[in-house]
């Protein structure tokens, strides 16, 4: 059987950490078993969805590397929710209620009171036809909740969890529809995983107690369940993933210059046993994808450990992948001698800055100065080979005895107005001999 997961983001706002994980593992599931990985736009609220959310998503897919192998919209398939509503209709496996939400928070608070599951009362199943014919002439719109067959426990073995058991006298029956004839998540959810021949649903433990319905609402339908698995949910450092992290979209982490493959390499075993490291290859994190690596306690989010993971990527990325996106005039030997003091590619411009730029030294003393004018003098009158600063150093270290900081310390806040910064040996013929000489004169000045 092939493998086919899905990944099913509402178009209401820009896609975070969370979302970006769940993608991810999705996607890593099929590819490990050769499979097929689907984009699902879940955009039945219509009055939240907004295009520019659906391309967003597109686009962070896209920055991420995950392709998806199809597509598709709930906007496009509300025959099939309706079709499949009225044979749950006719099953007598969906009723109409009429609370509103005040007075079903009052229920809850109740229950709540007397020591009870805050679950609904299945009070609407008391109303006669007369009841509801006189609610609808007055106006009054339903909702629609799928009724629960409580005869058997719901069971499954979760890919993450293992046997998982619920008594499903012990939920609530979901609503399904609303007054207004709209669709919340689960009916269509479920209903979209049999069409879309759906055989593995890989999301978060939030949603346990919604497979439990939904595992009913398959049978129901008349279809098998898909395997589930239910993954720990992401928290920060302080042991809850602030506001700030959780809305941490994936635009605004491309905005801020971070690779993708730090983000993939951090989502990717985050929560599991295996090591979280930087890893290039996306074949590498696709052979290590395994269910069983999983544990069951919180993943922790931090943004230092992908900062780590970020400059270890870009100090492994070749010239020919950033060509487009540093300094004008910067080659490849630019480009390998600042890479190793990069966090961001970004910061090359800043890093390049001090080859063609104005250099400031620091106000040195008068011992410093002279010193300064050794070295102007020394690199008059050395060989400009392929390491100049080699050739500059050793000649100064004979001359003026100094060795060490007392040596390369001074020279390099001279040559480049700073006190640390990519190796010299590197630096310096970038730099050029006219401009070095110049550096130094003015340092000496």
């Amino acid at each position: 059987m092939t493998i086919v997961t899905r990944f099913a983001p509402s178009p209401t706002g820009l896609l975070h950490v969370g979302n970006l994980r769940t993608a991810l593992h999705n996607w890593l599931l099929a590819k490990k078993h050769g499979g097929r990985f689907l984009l699902r736009i879940d955009d039945t609220d219509s009055e939240r969805s907004e295009e520019t959310f659906v391309e967003a998503i597109r686009e962070d897919l896209a920055w991420l590397g995950i392709e998806p192998d199809g597509e598709e919209r709930q906007s496009d398939r509300f025959k099939l929710y309706d079709q499949a509503f009225d044979k749950l209709h006719e099953a007598g496996r969906v009723y109409p209620c009429y609370e509103t939400a005040q007075e079903l928070e009052l229920k809850r608070k109740i229950q709540l009171g007397r020591g009870l599951p805050p679950i609904y009362d299945r009070a609407a199943l008391e109303l006669t036809d007369e009841d509801r014919a006189s609610k609808a002439a007055v106006g009054e719109e339903p909702h629609w909740r799928f009724k629960l067959d409580h005869d058997a426990p719901i069971a499954w073995d979760d890919g993450i969890r293992g046997p998982v058991k619920f008594d499903p006298a012990q939920l609530s029956d979901p609503v399904i529809r609303r007054g207004d004839g709209s669709w919340l998540y689960m009916l269509p959810s479920a209903v979209d995983d049999i069409e879309m021949g759906i055989t593995d649903v890989l999301r978060g433990e939030d949603h346990v107690s919604n497979t439990a319905a939904q595992v009913q609402m398959f049978e129901a339908l008349g279809a098998e369940p898909p395997r589930f698995a239910h993954e720990a949910l992401l928290v920060g450092k302080e042991g809850k993933l602030s506001k700030r992290l959780g809305s941490l979209s994936a635009r605004a982490l491309r905005e801020q210059g971070l690779e993708p493959e730090a983000l993939l390499s951090l989502l990717a075993r985050l929560g599991t046993s295996l090591p979280v490291e930087a890893i290039v290859e996306r074949e590498v994190l696709i052979e290590g994808f395994d269910l069983s690596t999983f544990g069951r306690a919180p993943a922790k989010f931090d943004e230092a450990e992908l900062d780590r993971l970020n400059a270890q990527i870009v100090h492994r990325l070749p010239f020919a992948q950033v060509a487009g996106r540093v300094p004008d005039g910067m080659d490849e030997a630019g480009w390998e001698a600042i890479r190793p003091n990069l966090t961001r590619v970004d910061e090359a411009g800043e890093w390049w800055a001090v080859v063609t730029g104005t250099v400031v030294p620091p106000a040195f003393n008068e011992q410093t100065r002279f010193y300064m004018s050794q070295a102007a003098n020394a690199l008059k009158a050395i060989e400009w080979d392929e390491n100049p600063w080699h050739v500059l150093t050793s000649t100064l270290k004979e001359t003026t005895g100094r060795k060490g900081k007392e040596l390369f310390l001074p020279l390099r806040q001279a040559l480049t107005g700073r006190e640390h910064g990519p190796d010299m040996g590197a630096l310096l013929p970038l730099i050029g001999r006219e401009t070095a000489l110049e550096r130094l004169e003015a340092a000496a000045a």
